[in-house]
């Protein structure tokens, strides 16, 4: 009878998916349990609601706290059946014939107490063998968890990189339709600047992405790697404690080896080729902007933050934290209705800046939730050590390098568009498609932080 209730209760121990002890046991919403370590992998691929992999309800959640009661009942089973072990007969001091009871941390050998006092042992480190177990397994969960973030950072890393090669695929195709499209306004038949233009841009655009396809590549190596770590120290979870004291050092130093070095994303960039006479064009249309009217911006989320979360390899990151959207900005004394005007400004000593047209309504509602409707502006916002380049309606991040000094903007009221130019480089930036405002529009300019 006490056997079979000893059997029954162990039973109830142990995971459903793995069959073995609960180990880092979790309880979900419905009420059943498993190892942490298998409903990670169990749940991986499913988006929310996932289901018990027992009873098939439903949970809006993926993360669960450790159940302390049942992992204190399993170190209890594991100790037990532990001690069962190391006190058989075959297992007692040959020497003493005392149960070992007692773990030499130098050697990793199990001694009864005499042995432990004895001179060949007695300057070694010495602990109970149950608190040895308990402790090499806390090492070894540390282990799976460390090496769970890194399994999630670089699956994330991967799918963003993904989706960057799949962008910078549609931004090539774009900027070539845009270069065409200003070449062919200047002239009528294809010049030759035009093809030498294209192809010196396609060639820098397929380098690129070589270089994206092999760091995509390196990703999913790491991937397979991570994973088939994760599944060794998970093996190792699921073993008795007598397996576990046996010295678990070298997976633990292959898992933060491992870990050390987890491909990060590429920022792929084309160089502002220049196009001939493309300022010169341009400087006929120059009118010097007065920006006088200063305003502060108080939003519920910071301009620039919201432009920064929205070229970050991580969207998902939440935007309510964002300090309030209080920033600088100043518009020009004159608005636009008609006719073409050209005006530069210097932006050599600032971070983050933005600038373009919006129209009267845009910048008047202070007080907006932060939207860009209305606004059609240039951003440069800095992340790390590196600057990306987005423009607004719709929002595209332009893979494009950042302009060093002055940035020109052209606007056409004609024909209802604006194009910004890398004075430096007298390139093309980008060029918004005719058509794109019809109202009146006021020239804008914000910035952020001020270099040092």
């Amino acid at each position: 009878m006490e056997s079979d209730l000893s059997q029954a209760f162990q039973e109830e121990l142990n995971c459903f998916i793995c069959m073995s002890y609960l180990t880092d046991p979790v309880t979900i919403n419905c009420g059943h349990s498993f190892c942490r370590a298998c409903l990670h992998l169990s749940w991986e691929d499913s988006q929310l609601p996932v289901q018990c992999p027992t009873c098939r309800k439903p949970s809006q959640q993926k993360d669960f706290g450790t159940s302390i009661v049942l992992k204190k009942l399993v170190s209890i089973a594991r100790k037990a059946s532990l001690m069962k072990y190391l006190s058989s007969e075959e297992h007692q001091c040959v020497t003493h014939k005392e149960t070992k009871r007692i773990f030499c941390m130098e050697t990793r050998i199990y001694l009864c107490q005499l042995c432990s006092d004895s001179h060949e042992h007695k300057g070694h480190k010495h602990c109970p063998i149950e608190a040895a177990a308990e402790d090499q397994m806390e090492r070894l969960l540390q282990q799976m968890t460390s090496l769970w973030e890194k399994i999630q950072e670089n699956q994330e890393n991967l799918e963003e990189e993904s989706r960057v090669k799949s962008l910078f695929l549609d931004y090539l195709i774009m900027r070539e339709e845009m270069i065409r499209k200003v070449y062919r306004k200047w002239h009528a038949a294809v010049c030759e600047q035009e093809e030498e233009h294209i192809e010196c841009m396609s060639n820098e655009g397929n380098h690129v992405l070589i270089n994206l396809k092999e760091n995509e590549a390196m990703m999913i190596q790491k991937n397979k790697q991570l994973r088939e770590m994760y599944q060794e120290l998970m093996s190792m979870s699921q073993e008795p404690y007598v397996v576990l004291l046996q010295g678990l050092e070298d997976m633990f130093r292959r898992s933060e080896s491992m870990q050390l070095s987890i491909p990060q994303g590429l920022e792929p960039e084309l160089a502002a080729l220049p196009i001939t006479g493309l300022t010169e064009r341009s400087n006929c249309f120059k009118v010097h902007i007065s920006f006088e009217n200063l305003t502060v911006f108080h939003c519920k989320k910071n301009l620039f933050n919201v432009m920064r979360r929205f070229n970050s390899r991580h969207q998902h990151q939440d935007t309510s934290l964002d300090p309030a959207g209080i920033y600088l900005a100043s518009w020009g004394s004159q608005y636009f209705v008609s006719g073409k005007y050209y005006w530069e400004l210097d932006l050599k000593d600032t971070w983050d800046w933005a600038v373009g047209v919006c129209t009267n309504s845009w910048f008047r509602n202070s007080n907006k939730e932060v939207e860009t409707e209305g606004a059609f502006l240039l951003f440069c916002v800095k992340e790390g050590n590196h600057s990306s380049l987005l423009t607004t309606n719709p929002v595209i991040r332009h893979y494009i390098e950042k302009p060093l000094g002055q940035v020109g903007v052209f606007l056409d009221c004609e024909a209802g568009c604006l194009s910004f130019l890398n004075i430096a480089k007298s390139s093309l930036i980008y060029r918004y498609p005719n058509g794109t405002f019809s109202h009146a529009v006021w020239p804008f300019f914000s910035s952020g932080e001020t270099k040092p």
